[in-house]
């Protein structure tokens, strides 16, 4: 099977009420994000094989702004606009991981920690 696109990025744009607990991905910035990738898609021609898509709920708005990579199955938390130009360069260009913003097993456990004090 052959994927239509190399990469595909999906950023959450999730929104709730403004005293939902967890937050939403909107505040966050998403459609920003959003906008960004497919800028920086456009101005290195890589419009066909690499989609930047609105995503729903990600489930982890209380970490603030998710992105996520595939075929890389990157996650990427608390992320602004002015980070999307390494993840691009780093994750979409060359094959890498941001570390500093990619989820790891404490990010779950962070995740899990705020909604238990959240209940």
């Amino acid at each position: 099977m052959t994927p239509k696109y190399s990469k595909h990025i999906f950023i959450c744009i999730n929104e709730r009420n403004e005293n939902n607990p967890k937050g939403d991905c909107v505040r966050c910035g998403g459609k920003d994000i959003r906008l960004k990738f497919v800028q920086l898609i456009s101005k290195h021609g890589l419009k066909g094989k690499v989609r930047a898509n609105k995503s729903g709920c990600l489930d982890a708005c209380e970490l603030g702004a998710t992105v996520v990579i595939y075929p890389d199955n990157i996650w990427y938390t608390r992320v602004s606009v002015n980070d999307v130009d390494e993840i691009f360069e780093i994750s979409i260009l060359n094959n890498g991981v941001v570390e500093r913003l990619a989820s790891t097993e404490n990010t779950w456990e962070e995740l899990k920690k705020i909604r238990e004090s959240n209940q």
